[in-house]
């Protein structure tokens, strides 16, 4: 399905969880109130709503959270989304403490990738950045969906005075391994409003300073905005997802989903449009058709609000409060 500015939606970002077992003061600082578990969409009507996306064109399914393997059942759901048809393809984001113990199932669930989510190999900083000694628990998980085969990527998020200096480290984590590295810019959503932006510029600037110029990597490596480039003799590549310093808007091929149920056409504003009213009108007055229609007509509605573009560029403008758990990563 095409948006009103001719982009072809056909990826879906759910998050099935606000609850998390890392605390990064950018996503889920400390104090966050989690959303009642009724008030949370099961994996039977997320199901529901991926098989009505599929007739509309949506092919790709991102599953998010909070922390999406602290739901219990996770690798289920990914069977479950995996035998709609229409979709083609699920992967999942994580921050891969608990990794190590779900890879192997989630291979066999069929999921096609996963995106783990590591601002430092530096075990003193990682526990100031998400408050607590987890980082070789991460570790071990990367290694352990490399061996189930799974194909995986390190999301990076560089802050001034924390983290700034972590792609030096980072980066090497390619050299070797069959793995990406992106570094994603401090999106301004819910705290992360309030922290500064390392520019993806300065980062590259600084690979081509020890790498020599680096080409584009024109090779298709996932669904999102990224901007890959090759270093000479690394096995993975390097990405740079830049939504301050490198709009990419006009390539916006999504729509979000909360665990709430509530589809969001872009991150940046606070509009959303309930589905979770109309998922569970089943077994009510209303034929199961109605309501797969009103499922059908709620996506088109979020398609067809889809904004031109972001503003992060102009922080007053932004009307979307929650934190980033609460919407999904």
């Amino acid at each position: 399905m095409r948006d009103l500015y001719k982009r072809e939606i056909d990826y879906m970002r759910i998050s099935i969880t606000d609850r998390c077992n890392l605390r990064c003061g950018y996503c889920m600082p400390c104090g966050v109130e989690w959303i009642p578990m009724e008030q949370i969409l099961t994996y039977e009507e997320i199901a529901a709503v991926c098989k009505e996306a599929a007739k509309l064109g949506i092919c790709k399914i991102k599953i998010t959270g909070g922390e999406p393997l602290v739901r219990k059942g996770c690798p289920a759901l990914v069977r479950m989304i995996k035998s709609v048809p229409g979709i083609d393809q699920v992967t999942l984001t994580t921050n891969g403490v608990v990794l190590r113990e779900f890879a192997e199932e989630l291979k066999e669930a069929g999921v096609d990738g996963i995106n783990v989510s590591l601002d430092t190999l530096d075990k003193i900083k990682f526990e100031k950045i998400t408050g607590f000694d987890r980082l070789q628990d991460v570790l071990d998980g990367i290694e352990k969906a490399l061996a189930a085969g799974i194909r995986v990527k390190i999301n990076t998020v560089l802050m001034p005075g924390i983290n700034e200096t972590a792609w030096k480290d980072m980066v090497l984590l390619a050299e070797k391994k069959p793995l990406d590295i992106r570094f994603i810019e401090m999106m301004p959503i819910g705290s992360g409003n309030g922290i500064a932006s390392v520019s993806n510029r300065d980062v590259l600037r600084e690979l081509e300073n020890i790498y020599g110029e680096l080409e584009i990597d024109n090779e298709v490596h996932g669904n999102g905005p990224a901007v890959y480039h090759r270093i000479p003799g690394f096995t993975g590549g390097v990405g740079f997802i830049s939504a301050i310093h490198g709009k990419f808007c006009a390539g916006c091929n999504r729509i979000r989903m909360t665990a709430k149920g509530e589809i969001k056409p872009c991150l940046c504003y606070g509009e959303s449009i309930s589905i979770r009213d109309v998922l569970r009108q089943q077994g009510e007055q209303s034929a199961d058709e109605d309501i797969t229609e009103k499922i059908r007509k709620i996506l088109e509605e979020a398609v067809l609000r889809k904004p031109k573009a972001h503003c992060f560029e102009e922080r007053r403008e932004i009307t979307e409060m929650k934190k980033m758990a609460q919407i999904g990563g």
